[in-house]
This record gives C-alpha cells, sequence and structure tokens, in this order.
C-alpha cells in the first residue's frame, strides 16, 4: 500500500506545470556628475524635432542633411530643415508659428550621459520649443499655408485676450478695468456712416492758410511751431500747437497708471518719463497735474514712435501702444512722402530722413522744456533717444536754448525773445 501511495504522490508532483524561473538581473549603480550647461547666446542650443508623418530618419539607408536657419532682426526665430539625400521632399519646421507659437507651459532640456566619464550634461533646447518637421516638396511656394497658420494663430490669441479683458472687467481693480476700456476705445475701428459724418465735417470746417504756412516754415526749419515775439517761454513754443486739444484725452494713460499706483516699468516708458512720475503726486492743481501728466505722456509717445522705425530698436517699442490718432499725425509729421504706402499701419516701419527725425527730436525736447519748467538736464532724454549729450545739446541749441552749469552739471534754459543760432559759413576747401 505504501508503494501504491508514493507512486500516486510522484504522479501528481508530474502532473504540476513546472514553474519558470526568470533570471534576476542586478541594477548597477552609476555615480555620476552632473553639470547644466547654461544658454549661450554665440552657440547654438540642441534642436529636438519630430516626424509626425512617420518618417524615420534611423532606418533611412540614405544620408541625411540638417540645415539651421536663424532670423537675422529675431535671433530667437529659427528654422530647421532636413532634407534625405535622394528624396524629393524636405522635411521643415519652425519655433515661431504652428503649435510651437502657442505659449509653452513647460522647459524643455537634454540630457547626455557619458558611461566612460560618469558623467550627466543637461543643455538646453533652443528657445524651449519642439520642432514638429513637416514635409515640403522644394519648389513649391507654401507661404499661403504659413500664413493661414498665422491668422489663425493671431485668431486664437485674440480670443484669449478678450477672454482676459472680459475677465478684468467683471473682477478686475478700477485702474485695470479702466485701462481695457481704454484699449478698447483706441483699438475700436470706425464705422462707414462715422467715417461720413466725419467728412461732412472736415468739409464745413474753413483752412487757415496763414497757419499752414507757419508750420511748413517751422517743419523746413527742424523745430515745432514757435513765436519770435513772445516774452515768456510758455508762449515761445505754444503747447496747443504741438499737442492739439482733441489729443488731450489720448494721453492721460500715465496719470492713470500714476494715480492707480501701477509699477511704472522703465522697459515700456522712456528713463525721462519715469524720473518724473513723481511729480504728478506732488502737484495739488488738477489741471497743472493733467498737463503735466500729457507732456510726459507724449514724450513717450514720440520716443517709442521712433523706436518702432528703427530696425535695431524696434523691439523695445513692441509692448508700447500708441493711439491710432497720434500714430496718423507722426507718420504725417515724420516720414516721408516716399515712404507713405500703407503709411497709417502700425506694422509697416516707415522710413525717417535726417530732417524728419531732426524734427522729431526737437518736438521732443522741447515738451521736456514744459516738463521740467523750462531748466532740464539733458542727460536721460539723451539715453532715451539714443543719442550723445553732446549732440542733444547741439539740439537744444538750435532751439534758441542755453546752457548752464550748476555744480559740474549742465542744464537746458529757453530765453526769450528766442534767438537762434546763425549758420556757420563753410570752410573753403583748399
Amino acid at each position: 500500500m505504501a508503494d501504491a501511495g508514493e507512486q500516486e504522490e510522484n504522479a501528481f508532483q508530474e502532473s504540476e506545470p513546472k514553474k519558470k524561473h526568470k533570471k534576476k538581473h542586478k541594477k548597477r549603480k552609476v555615480d555620476v556628475k552632473t553639470e547644466i550647461v547654461p544658454e549661450n547666446p554665440e552657440k547654438v542650443a540642441p534642436l529636438v524635432g519630430y516626424f509626425p508623418s512617420g518618417f524615420d530618419p534611423q532606418k533611412s539607408k540614405d544620408e541625411i542633411g540638417v540645415r539651421v536657419f536663424r532670423n537675422k532682426t529675431k535671433q530667437n526665430r529659427m528654422q530647421l530643415v532636413v532634407s534625405p539625400n535622394g528624396s524629393k521632399v524636405d522635411f521643415v519646421g519652425s519655433n515661431h508659428s504652428g503649435e510651437a507659437a502657442t505659449a509653452q507651459v513647460c522647459t524643455y532640456a537634454l540630457g547626455v550621459l557619458d558611461k566612460e566619464t560618469h558623467t550627466l550634461k543637461i543643455v538646453p533646447i533652443a528657445s524651449n520649443k519642439i520642432f514638429r518637421l513637416e514635409p515640403r516638396v522644394p519648389g513649391v511656394d507654401h507661404l499661403d499655408e504659413d500664413i493661414q497658420e498665422l491668422k489663425e494663430d493671431a485668431a486664437a490669441a485674440q480670443e484669449k485676450a478678450n477672454q482676459i479683458n472680459n475677465l478684468t472687467l467683471t473682477y478686475g481693480t478700477k485702474g485695470a478695468r479702466n485701462q481695457v476700456k481704454k484699449q478698447a476705445t483706441l483699438k475700436q475701428k470706425e464705422e462707414p456712416s462715422a467715417q461720413e459724418n466725419l467728412k461732412n465735417k472736415l468739409e464745413d470746417i474753413s483752412i487757415n492758410k496763414e497757419a499752414i504756412g507757419s508750420v511748413e516754415v517751422s517743419t523746413a526749419r527742424n523745430i515745432p511751431p514757435h513765436d519770435t515775439t513772445a516774452t515768456i517761454p510758455e508762449k515761445a513754443y505754444p503747447l496747443e500747437k504741438i499737442i492739439y486739444e482733441g489729443e488731450f484725452r489720448y494721453v492721460l494713460d500715465f496719470l492713470e497708471r500714476v494715480e492707480s499706483e501701477t509699477k511704472i516699468e522703465a522697459s515700456v516708458y522712456p528713463s525721462f518719463v519715469c524720473n518724473r512720475a513723481h511729480k504728478l503726486l506732488e502737484i495739488q492743481n488738477e489741471l497743472q497735474k493733467k498737463k503735466l501728466a500729457c507732456v510726459l505722456s507724449y514724450i513717450a509717445q514720440l520716443v517709442k514712435f521712433k523706436d518702432k522705425q528703427s530696425i535695431d530698436h524696434a523691439d523695445s517699442a513692441k509692448n508700447f501702444s500708441i493711439p491710432e490718432i497720434l500714430y496718423k499725425k507722426f507718420v504725417n509729421l515724420f516720414t516721408d512722402s516716399s515712404s507713405q504706402q500703407n503709411r497709417f499701419t502700425d506694422f509697416v516701419r516707415h522710413k525717417l530722413s535726417v530732417e524728419k527725425t531732426n524734427l522729431l527730436v526737437s518736438y521732443v525736447l522741447v515738451l521736456t522744456l514744459f516738463a521740467d519748467g523750462f531748466r532740464t538736464d539733458p542727460s536721460d532724454i539723451a539715453r532715451d533717444l539714443r543719442m550723445r549729450t553732446l549732440s542733444i545739446r547741439e539740439h537744444y541749441k538750435n532751439l534758441g536754448c542755453k546752457i548752464e552749469w550748476q555744480d559740474k552739471v549742465s542744464f537746458m534754459t529757453l530765453p526769450v525773445p528766442l534767438q537762434f543760432p546763425r549758420p556757420r559759413p563753410k570752410k573753403r576747401q583748399r
């Protein structure tokens, strides 16, 4: 019986499935030295691209060429082109259009582990963007597709801005709500009926030809409208002929920021304007306070208009909005007739000749005299206009100003009646 039981037990054991034993691999620990490499403007950071079409460059037997293009004026704009040898299709991706232009909620970096030296290098990816490489046929113009993408991105950005404005109007502070309302007023377009009414009103206005002649003479001298018979500095350059009565309500933004205790950012407003913000809080008379605020804001508008037309300094004015009524006036006064195609479009850079630039600078300097009580230090406005202090002094002298020194600091004053410097005779060439 015992033998039979043992046989039955052995048979049962053989019927059980044999358990598979997995071979355990021991995890190898590696001590590495981590190094984070910061961005270097002189070197191109690593680029990461992916192919939504399914193209796999590792499986391709042909050689693959990679080219990177960078915008000359906007260095952060890049384009990546992957060209398989022998293929009729290029793969193109950019970091400034399509999905790469949307808001980035995180940044990206690439880690490279060197097992021999036990070093882990972490480097940032170019512009923190991932390039979506779309197939493009060389020689075929894809400009329409790019424009369509830009339009869709602009529409999405506008929709997001509208949502933010609606939230601000509902839950924002009083100063923030006033700012949104003002921006909406400046950006709204006139209806055809309103334009027709404006045209009818303009036809009824009588034109003062003598005033137009005086403005043309002033423009030829590269100085604002003036009165050489004035006995007080305020009348030498009449402020109402520089800032028109209808423009005052468009240049009260600086006063609203100061009174709402909003931070005055030096990157948005010129240093001359920022350095005199405290004066608005010290003035008790409301009319004088509004007058000074309009003068300071008008200086900011002129300086930023000059920057917008500059290739080198246009980025410093990209976040500064100029009211449409002022922009049209500045284009009429300070641009040449040869650059007046689409002249009232804020996105078109206009050509400023030397004479027109000098005229714009003269307008700014006259307003600085009003802001400082006709005794001003030219150092900070020289920085804003990106000019040397010596050149600014010469401009002041051409306006009839004199230089005064106090504690080794120069001040420009305006004596009356106005006396302009006589032109120096040219030296004869030997």
